[in-house]
């Protein structure tokens, strides 16, 4: 079947598809519906966001790069395994940031049984009268497992507040004790990794479109992603203030400039590989940090 030539009926509905948006001061209209990608949004997705490269990196590179530090990250993982210690990384960021594919990229050759992944529904009916971060918690890991959050207790930081589906007072609250938590986390030994991976408002929109056009990938596009498009500001503003006050010497966010999925994943496995002293660990095989992409806090998103 030809590309885009599936019938309107087999394709997602989700209703409002003509977004108005403010992009860098213009006023903009982007019917996500139509299969032709605007010129203005291709030409500009990669420079968005203030991106510091103007191409991605090389594939071939991309591809060697990342095999030798995926062959790290095994032995990283017997290492965890043997010596019993326990990692939790938290992936965070707005809609089509690429989690997903970042924690894909990085538990790739683990061995599953000990790499688990934690992406959460919505909570049920008993889980909303626990405490907050009582079904986080549950899946904490034990001795030797290497575990990923695709979201985490910080929905209550940024998704909740901006769609009204926490009150201020949640809102407020979480603020407030999370700090406290996470430093309970580090204190009982377990390495502790926040990112969040960073994109620009227009390869947003880009990835949006390349969602709802695709026959393998239209599951993930939903009425959520229209309404947080066009809540940008909102989201913005949600963030800055989530890392501002849960930005901790203990706890620290690591900040992903990810216009570039494959920059971001070497970016995101160096991170870890560097942090963690595992057992014949080659520091020139990891290679170094591009600061370009990678930094730490509040101060990396201005």
């Amino acid at each position: 079947m030809a590309k885009n030539s599936k019938k309107k009926s087999d394709q997602p509905q989700v209703g409002k598809t003509t977004l108005k948006l403010k992009i860098d001061g213009k006023k903009r209209s982007f019917n996500i519906d139509d299969p032709k990608l605007p010129d203005w949004i291709d030409d500009g997705a990669l420079a968005s966001g203030d991106f510091p490269y103007t191409e991605k990196m090389d594939k071939d590179e991309y591809a060697d790069t990342l095999e030798q530090l995926q062959i790290e990250l095994v032995k990283m993982q017997s290492w965890l395994q043997e010596t019993g210690r326990r990692v939790i990384s938290v992936f965070e960021g707005r809609d089509a940031a690429g989690k997903g594919g970042t924690i894909f990229t990085l538990r790739q050759y683990m061995n599953p049984r000990n790499a688990r992944n934690v992406a959460l529904p919505k909570p049920t009916e008993t889980e909303s009268g626990q405490w907050y971060y009582q079904r986080y918690v549950s899946h904490f890991p034990t001795s030797g497992e290497f575990l990923t959050f695709d979201r985490s207790w910080y929905n209550r930081g940024g998704v909740e507040p901006v769609m009204g589906f926490c009150t201020p007072e949640q809102h407020e609250s979480f603020l407030e004790e999370t700090p406290g938590f996470e430093r309970m986390i580090v204190a009982d030994g377990i390495f502790f990794f926040k990112f969040w991976l960073n994109i620009g408002q227009t390869m947003q929109l880009k990835r949006f479109h390349d969602r709802r056009h695709s026959p393998l990938k239209n599951w993930k596009f939903s009425p959520m992603d229209i309404a947080g498009a066009e809540k940008w500001d909102d989201y913005t503003k949600a963030r800055d203030e989530m890392m501002a006050r849960t930005h901790t010497a203990h706890a620290p966010w690591t900040v992903v400039r990810s216009n570039d999925k494959r920059r971001a994943r070497i970016a995101v496995i160096r991170r870890v590989l560097l942090s963690l002293p595992y057992k014949d660990r080659d520091l020139e095989v990891i290679g170094n940090e591009d600061a370009l992409i990678i930094g730490s806090g509040p101060g990396f998103l201005e």
